[in-house]
């Protein structure tokens, strides 16, 4: 469940029972995948820029740069012990920022080459 209104994965929660969801709020509910693809046994998701430029027929520029998000702890499927570690389960760089297991990059300057 992810609250309307706010980003960077700030609200969102795992639940299996719709009554600890609040009426009084609105939320983006989203079936949650249990069997994933990983990298190297992390969540991940791919950010791609894609210019749609004609439908009939469908003609896309790629873009040649993107982004790759990670997870900070290796992805075990949800239990009751793990639902609520959202390094396990985003991948959104404001939450894993803070994860002891977080690497930064520190040779951007370089990830063009």
């Amino acid at each position: 469940m992810k609250p309307e209104a706010l980003c960077q994965g700030r609200g969102i929660f795992l639940t299996r029972d719709l009554s600890e969801v609040s009426n009084d709020e609105h939320f983006v509910a989203q079936k949650y995948l249990s069997d994933p693809f990983l990298l190297d046994g992390l969540k991940f998701d791919l950010r791609i820029y894609v210019l749609l430029y004609g439908v009939a027929p469908l003609r896309i520029f790629l873009y040649q740069e993107g982004l790759v998000r990670l997870a900070t702890e290796n992805y075990v499927q949800p239990n009751d012990i793990n639902a609520r570690n959202m390094f396990m389960h985003l991948t959104n760089y404001a939450i894993n920022k803070f994860s002891d297991k977080f690497v930064e990059n520190e040779e951007h300057d370089s990830d063009d080459s």
